[in-house]
């Protein structure tokens, strides 16, 4: 176990790493969302005759490798130091990005994205890791402080898209990603003079071991939800050998976490009620949006026949409940609400948006699904923050940076299950009541075929919306297993008493904040 030494932080350098976070998330969520509009210019210019087929490991390569560092991040950042690991994730960030600019070739492009997904697993998980100890010891308690997530993520749905639309059709599909490099670069050189972060005096070792398996696993798992069903059957050899593959590494990273000394995610977490509903709420909760936002799409494109670029803009409804509870968070947490009460309203709103996505029909008016959407980001906006939130109260303080990525390993997790699930039951429930023929053909049909062929299709995306409106109350019935109040642990409470200590002399020596 190490001994964290208080960082002293005056109110001015808090407010400053408060916005160096905001930056850093923002630039992960554009980069998760903006890609997939300039992928049209991107193959015209590298690979006209044959990059379609790689637009897939395109979008694909920054997710997996993003999903397959976060355990060893939360690891690093329990042994090292929150902010060497939040520089070294930035530069990372960064040097993919300049390398994705100037890729000559598909294969250089796919390489560097997968580089720049490494430096973004960090972006998106280590800065939860740093605004948590940026935050003052009266901060640390209690629901407040679950806003960030929900407004950036708001902001980051709706601008990614545009974003790279307009550089892709405006200036050049390259600026998509040079555009990250000034406003890296910018966080680089505040991060390393303004942050100081809580100080890890004893050394400990990595367990590179068990990050190595949490990396084979994850990736294995995420390429079988993305191949099966799709690229390759289900029954072929490469997936069962795949599936085979992904649970033999599972139990040998289980095995190793249960031995290791310092393993980079300690099964002891699970013993704490908190942290395991969390985990699991979070994953049941990636699974639940992976379904509504993919088939939403696919409905509006099939169904509706509206073109995929106007299709996103179906999203802004979403972002807009998404930033609308980000902004009254912390006014409701005053107002008495519990990380507990955001937690099952948030679900219980998810659930009833879901429910309505499941009524859809062939002609239901368009505006009930942008309904739909604005009641799903007011649940999503609830979860994404408090969900964090709940972990790092209830986490051991030698283990918040496991912890804080952990909550992000499970929803990516949930969500790649969740994403071959619908997908097997949207093809099985079409095959049973199509016309014939996979729901790729819909769009060369005519007549009668057609229409029988969108009624199914629509029974199909009913039968999916139910199916995640299930995985959605089943959230809501764990989020009510939740206590009511945080139980802090007794190491933990003097840990903050003395940081309470430290700190109170950086604010009454601080100068007052601009108004």
């Amino acid at each position: 176990m190490s001994a964290v030494m208080p960082a002293v932080m005056t109110r001015r350098q808090r407010l400053i790493g408060f916005v160096l976070c905001i930056a850093t998330i923002l630039l992960a969520v554009l980069d998760t969302n903006i890609v997939s509009a300039a992928t049209v210019p991107i193959v015209s210019d590298l690979d006209p005759a044959h990059g379609v087929d790689k637009i897939p490991w395109l979008i694909a390569a920054y997710q997996l490798a993003a999903t397959a560092a976060l355990p060893l991040y939360g690891k690093l950042c329990d042994v090292i130091g929150a902010k060497k690991v939040f520089i070294g994730a930035v530069a990372t960030f960064l040097a993919g990005s300049a390398l994705c600019g100037m890729a000559g070739s598909m294969g250089w492009l796919i390489a560097a994205r997968a580089l720049q997904g490494i430096g973004g697993g960090g972006l998106m998980s280590v800065t939860m890791v740093v605004l948590r100890e940026l935050k003052g010891p009266e901060e640390k308690d209690g629901g407040k402080g679950g806003s960030v997530g929900g407004i950036i993520a708001g902001a980051g749905m709706a601008l990614g898209p545009w974003l790279g639309g307009v550089l892709a059709d405006h200036a050049d599909w390259r600026w998509i990603f040079y555009v990250n490099l000034p406003i890296g670069l910018a966080v680089l050189a505040a991060a390393v003079r303004v942050l100081r972060l809580p100080a890890h005096s004893t050394r400990r070792t990595i367990d590179f071991l068990g990050a190595g398996l949490a990396a084979a696993f994850s990736t294995m798992l995420l390429l079988v939800t993305q191949w099966g069903g799709k690229d390759h059957a289900w029954s072929s050899p490469l997936i069962i050998g795949l599936s085979t593959a992904t649970v033999a590494a599972f139990a040998l990273f289980v095995r190793r976490q249960a031995t290791a000394a310092e393993p980079v995610l300690p099964l002891g977490l699970f013993r704490i009620r908190e942290i395991r509903y969390g985990f699991a709420i979070q994953g049941l909760v990636g699974a639940a949006m992976m379904g509504s936002m993919v088939y939403v799409m696919i409905y509006l494109q099939v169904v509706r026949g509206i073109a995929a670029s106007s299709a996103g803009l179906y999203l802004i409804p979403m972002a807009i409940g998404m930033t609308a509870v980000g902004l009254l968070s912390d006014r409701l947490a005053t107002a008495g609400w519990s990380q507990k009460t955001f937690v099952v309203s948030g679900t219980v709103c998810a659930s009833a948006a879901l429910a309505l996505l499941a009524t859809l029909s062939t002609d239901t008016s368009l505006w009930t699904v942008r309904a739909a959407l604005l009641l799903m980001g007011v649940g999503f906006g609830q979860l994404i923050g408090q969900l964090i939130q709940l972990v790092q109260d209830t986490a051991p303080a030698e283990q918040l940076g496991v912890a804080t990525t952990g909550v992000r390993f499970f929803q990516t997790l949930g969500g790649a299950l969740g994403a071959a699930l619908f997908g097997t039951v949207l093809s099985r429930v079409y095959a049973a009541r199509g016309p014939g023929g996979t729901t790729s053909t819909i769009g060369g049909l005519t007549g009668h075929a057609r229409r029988q062929a969108l009624d199914a299709f629509v029974s199909s995306t009913s039968v999916v919306f139910w199916s995640a409106t299930a995985v959605m109350v089943l959230a809501a019935v764990l989020a009510t297993r939740l206590p009511a109040g945080i139980r802090r642990k007794p190491e933990a409470e003097a840990e903050t008493a003395e940081a309470a200590e430290v700190n109170a002399t950086a604010f009454t020596t601080a100068p007052p904040l601009p108004r």
